[in-house]
């Protein structure tokens, strides 16, 4: 049966206040979320998110993954646009979401915003998410070489998201996992900062996925800091099934960040 091992470190930065990012991890789900909206709570849109898919995918365990993330998903936003109703000061709040599920057989990506998701494998990284940015939309249509994409001033236009409005358009792949293939989860405090080839060194140097999420965090901050920066890494592995609800991470810390808790229904 398929299963994540890791760990996971979240850091406040060297610039920001506070943490709006919020994460969890668990052996069936993973989950990223990054909050933007500063004063209009930030904060709350991401512990809201990521402590909804991850309650969902852990309520139903078996159950198919890639459903199982679009309920969580679709709760989620439902509970976002409850927490502007009920505080119009939150208006403007939203996060992006990054998810791995798995019923220990089958793996999916959820995504949507602009945190990521990586493979590393055979040595080799990979991007598995796509930047919901509006400099990625520039380079799609061919406006922008993407070698221009770091440092541009747009980059953290983001043109999807979850917040109080619309439902968001969310994507979602199924992955055909390995034992011995290695994820990577982040927010953009990572990956603004640390270009891939230094991503890919730790992430293949450091056989303790802990202390690879710790040198990648560091990593960030001694570039400058200048955003809140999250990272989970994961190793797929094959056994029994396992008892834990996980760890979690940031904003998720706080329960007072949660809009409610009782939100999540089986």
């Amino acid at each position: 049966m398929l299963r994540f091992s890791g760990g996971g470190v979240s850091d406040v930065g060297r610039v920001r206040p506070h943490n709006e990012d919020a994460a969890f991890l668990g052996p069936y789900v993973a989950v990223v979320a990054d909050g933007v909206g500063g004063a209009a709570a930030g904060e709350v849109a991401s512990a809201t998110s990521a402590y909804v898919v991850a309650a969902t995918a852990l309520a139903r365990f078996g159950e198919d993954p890639a459903a199982v993330l679009v309920r969580g998903v679709e709760d989620a936003h439902a509970s976002v646009r409850a927490g502007v109703t009920a505080d119009p000061e939150r208006t403007g709040m939203a996060t992006t979401l990054t998810a791995l599920a798995t019923d220990g057989r089958r793996v999916v990506l959820a995504h949507v915003g602009d945190s990521r998701a990586y493979l590393l494998r055979d040595g080799d990284l990979s991007q598995l998410s796509h930047d919901h940015t509006y400099v990625q939309h520039l380079v799609d249509s061919g406006q922008l070489d993407a070698d221009a994409r770091a440092g541009h001033p747009w980059s953290n236009v983001v043109l999807r998201s979850l917040d109080g409005g619309a439902d968001p358009s969310l994507d979602l792949t199924e992955l055909h996992v390995r034992v011995g293939d290695r994820f990577l989860l982040c927010s953009d405090g990572l990956t603004d900062l640390v270009p891939d080839l230094e991503i890919a060194e730790a992430l293949k140097a450091l056989a303790d996925p802990y202390a690879a999420a710790g040198v990648l965090v560091h990593a960030a901050n001694a570039a400058g800091g200048k955003d809140n920066v999250t990272c989970l890494v994961m190793d797929a592995q094959d056994g029994p099934e396992v008892v834990g609800d996980g760890t979690v991470l940031g904003a998720l810390t706080d329960p007072a960040n949660i809009v409610d808790p009782a939100s999540v229904h089986v």
